[in-house]
């Protein structure tokens, strides 16, 4: 095969849950104008689609554009893992030595090629390749950078009025670590659980880490607890416990405070008021002044450590975030870290005061930094991670004045740091991932549409909302256009879209764990009953046949395989033939209609690529107009307010045709071939894709 190369520069811009119909409609309304201005200086399909792997969830999809393999053959199957040890459990999956697949990045380290691998989520860390050209930045969730590993303390409102009478703090309550695919504390996720341990300094070295890590924290990313143990069970039995009805639910700690004026400070302004509040879970205290602005009202906070201090660490004006470096406390160590705060009401007599703070980032955490010294040039030229709220849901108010911005404030940040390595570090590589569409989605995008369960939302609300994501995308995107007069060829893609379901769905195809619902209906999987006769969280193996587990699989209770099996092996084909006729006959209880889009055998699987080992006995998706955000259902699938949960691809540049529409059908498959035939490189060991040579501007 010719490898000549057709670019010597390459950069990806992934943007997580990014829809190319909700593009491809925002950029004819000339909402877009930079994805325009790609899309003229390169090429695309005319919908800038392409058909996504299978299951349309993050890891997997994202590992299938690493590898240019199907999950099936690269081992990352869903969201988690399916524990080896139980069928209703599941196990943390975003561990590069998960990935039975070879991916990109060591193909052009190989090559001599600088890499830079920026929060790939699923495949990338650790780092497999040894080669000193490669440099690896997180990818161990796919929120923020240091999400999972660096948060010290919960974002929190502060409420406080003259008309308050003493401190209060009510903490957060969550059902999970995070919102959505957000995880925001692995190390809590996972320590809940009996595992084993063992020391992982040497392993540690091999990655060039801090050895003062905490091994603890390090075992859970490269010991046999993170891969083996660590079992999670989540039981879906309801609409209550799906992910859209935690994820639009609004978890904050709140800090109720009294107004009164200033007394017993150093340094508090004529005419000052104060209160105070509570940090690090409630237990460490800080104090705040509110002063006149140049207008004469109270427009001012201004936050001190103490009332001795002679200076503020953070003042916050009306309007604007501000993002500062304060200690927080957690588990009795103490730890500087990044923090933002928003005023989101303050009454012009200084009476009443609603103020924003978010969570709190560790500084000092280079853990998931290869080599750390990436992260101490991005601390020292670029400035701290600054923070992303996971607040707003159903608060739509939430949603616009502190989620959104701060995603905005974050997209900035990346993008400075993405410019700043580009262009100081040489790299010749860069692939690199953006969340701030997907998050937005797991929290508002089921709002789009106003059903039952919201019905006290306007869905018209949320869907401007949602388009606001997409213009914040655009932005970003557009820092890195001038990158094409500078010899780069850019790709712009993503995991899979979001879509607004048309229905409630039912009780399948959740991915977070065992849904129990329809199973249950149809007499597959049995629960244990408590002495009032309520289904518990605890599966009556003894009567299950069947269970259904993650996105898009159904496993069988078999005899000899699993722990407390009852079918015999000589009925799992009947078995799984009776499952798939009633997955068929199945109803939706209020629109009498089909939920079930498809339903494949294992070995019939291998037609979507979800099939092998670690996929269930039978792979199925639910059928359009019943699919929840994403995940469920065929990659094709479409919904409510012209959304789809198909994945976006567009390639600008050196190598690539200007202003050009391919008809030919592009799969995610086919990005890593096409990256390898730009660079010049060999294409991976296990690739089952091809390049996309119709886009090229020189023939192979």
């Amino acid at each position: 095969m010719n490898r000549t190369k057709r670019t010597k520069k390459l950069i990806v811009l992934g943007i997580d849950g990014m829809d190319p119909v909700t593009a491809r409609r925002m950029v004819d309304e000339g909402k877009l104008p930079n994805i325009k201005k790609y899309l003229e200086r390169g090429s695309a399909r005319t919908g800038l689609d392409m058909l996504g792997a299978h299951p349309t969830i993050t890891p997997p999809c994202w590992t299938t554009l690493a590898t240019g393999a199907y999950p099936g053959t690269h081992g990352i199957t869903c969201y988690w893992r399916q524990s080896p040890d139980s069928l209703d459990a599941v196990v943390y999956n975003m561990d590069s030595r998960n990935c039975k697949a070879e991916p990109i990045w060591n193909i052009t380290t190989e090559a001599d090629m600088k890499t830079l691998v920026w929060h790939w989520p699923g495949s990338s860390w650790p780092p497999t390749s040894q080669n000193p050209l490669l440099h690896v930045v997180d990818g161990t969730q796919p929120g923020s950078v240091n999400m999972g590993v660096a948060q010290m303390d919960w974002e929190k409102i502060i409420y406080a009025s003259k008309n308050t009478d003493g401190l209060s703090f009510i903490p957060h309550t969550q059902k999970a670590a995070g919102v959505g695919c957000n995880i925001t504390d692995i190390h809590e996720v996972l320590s809940s659980n009996e595992r084993g341990h063992r020391s992982s300094a040497e392993e540690g070295s091999n990655y060039g880490f801090a050895q003062d890590a905490d091994d603890e924290m390090m075992e859970l990313w490269w010991g046999d607890a993170a891969r083996k143990g660590g079992e999670i069970r989540t039981y879906v039995k309801d609409l209550d416990d799906t992910e859209m009805m935690i994820g639009a639910k609004v978890a904050y700690d709140k800090v109720f405070s009294p107004i009164k004026p200033a007394s017993d400070w150093t340094a508090a302004p004529e005419e000052a008021l104060e209160f105070s509040f509570l940090i690090s879970a409630g237990t460490v205290s800080r104090y705040g002044l509110i002063t006149k602005d140049d207008s004469g009202n109270y427009g001012v906070v201004s936050l001190y450590h103490s009332k001795s201090a002679a200076s503020p660490f953070a003042v916050i004006p009306v309007g604007e975030i501000i993002t500062k470096v304060d200690n927080a406390t957690k588990k009795g160590i103490t730890k500087p870290c990044c923090r933002s705060y928003k005023i989101l009401e303050l009454s012009p007599d200084g009476t009443d005061l609603r103020l924003w703070i978010s969570n709190a980032l560790d500084t000092t955490n280079n853990m998931l930094w290869h080599p750390s010294s990436v992260h101490d040039k991005i601390l020292k030229e670029v400035g701290h991670i600054p923070p992303v709220s996971l607040i707003g849901g159903e608060d739509s108010e939430l949603v616009d004045q502190v989620f959104e911005p701060s995603w905005d404030s974050y997209c900035q940040w990346q993008a400075d740091c993405l410019e700043h390595l580009i262009d100081t570090e040489g790299y010749s590589v860069v692939l690199s991932h953006l969340h701030n569409i997907d998050c937005a989605g797991h929290q508002i995008w089921h709002l789009g549409k106003t059903l039952t369960p919201w019905s006290h939302t306007d869905e018209t609300v949320y869907q401007a909302l949602m388009e606001r994501f997409y213009l914040q995308t655009d932005k970003y995107l557009g820092r890195f256009l001038h990158y094409l007069d500078e010899g780069f060829t850019i790709l712009i893609v993503s995991d899979h879209g979001l879509l607004v379901g048309e229905n409630v769905p039912p009780i399948l195809g959740e991915y977070g764990g065992l849904n129990t619902g329809v199973m249950e209906e149809l007499g597959y999987t049995v629960l244990k009953k408590d002495g009032e006769g309520n289904s518990m969280d605890e599966v009556d193996w003894e009567k299950t046949r069947a269970v259904q587990i993650r996105s898009n699989y159904i496993y069988i209770n078999l005899q000899g395989r699993d722990p407390y099996g009852i079918v015999d092996p000589q009925d799992k084909y009947a078995l799984e033939e009776q499952i798939i006729s009633d997955l068929y006959q199945y109803r939706d209880q209020s629109t009498g209609k089909r939920v079930v889009g498809i339903a494949l055998r294992n070995k019939d699987a291998i037609l979507l690529g979800t099939n092998g080992p670690e996929c269930g006995d039978i792979f199925f998706t639910i059928e359009e107009g019943f699919n929840r955000l994403h995940g469920d259902g065929l990659t094709t699938a479409e919904g409510y307010y012209n959304t789809s949960a198909a994945p976006v691809f567009i390639a600008a540049g050196q190598g690539i045709k200007t202003n050009y529409v391919t008809e030919r059908v592009i799969r995610q498959v086919d990005v890593t071939p096409t990256m390898s035939v730009l660079l010049g490189t060999r294409i991976p060991s296990q690739c089952e894709g091809a390049p996309i040579y119709q886009i090229l501007s020189e023939e192979l």
